[in-house]
């Protein structure tokens, strides 16, 4: 093993509805599950610091290819009393999270994630840094993660150097 850390796996969120969530990934094209189904063993609760287990449903979807970039979608049990963050829809927060994905299109994938349930939509920006000029926009999903879509061909991420030279 030359490395001591593996890059992003999987990013979880804990959502409101799980069937509404995995539909917006589904249109944003997570199109494959990795894994569906409920996390009965204490271990599930225990590991995210929860006093009392309450088996809960989670989906795990991906995009094809290798097992890295997956998205979690868990919805802890309602008799789990879990603090539940307000809802919010505007722009980027300081301590916040953004999850970063390329998309082939903007325009074509934007409406989709609007019908979806998208909480927050701006309209594109163009993003400039050095030689790079390429359409942005951030906005919020379902539950009101903030996303980051990067208007670039989506095979680019299996760049392994940097884009580039500063």
């Amino acid at each position: 093993m030359n490395q001591p850390v593996s890059a992003l796996i999987r990013a979880t969120i804990f959502v409101r509805d799980l069937a509404r969530s995995i539909n917006f990934y589904r249109e944003l094209g997570f199109n494959q599950t990795y894994f569906r189904g409920e996390l009965e063993h204490p271990s599930a609760t225990a590991v995210l610091g929860l006093q009392h287990h309450h088996p809960y449903e989670i989906a795990i979807v991906k995009v094809a290819g290798p097992n890295f970039g997956m998205l979690g979608l868990f919805q802890l049990a309602a008799e789990q009393q879990a603090h539940s963050l307000p809802l919010y829809n505007g722009p980027a927060r300081t301590g916040e999270v953004a999850l970063i994905f390329y998309v082939a299109a903007l325009d074509e994938v934007l409406p989709k994630l609007k019908a979806a349930g998208a909480l927050w939509l701006p309209e594109p920006q163009l993003f400039e840094l050095g030689p790079i000029r390429q359409r942005e926009v951030c906005l919020r999903d379902c539950d009101g993660t903030l996303i980051n879509l990067v208007e670039r061909d989506p095979a680019l991420q299996n760049i392994s150097g940097p884009e580039l030279e500063f």
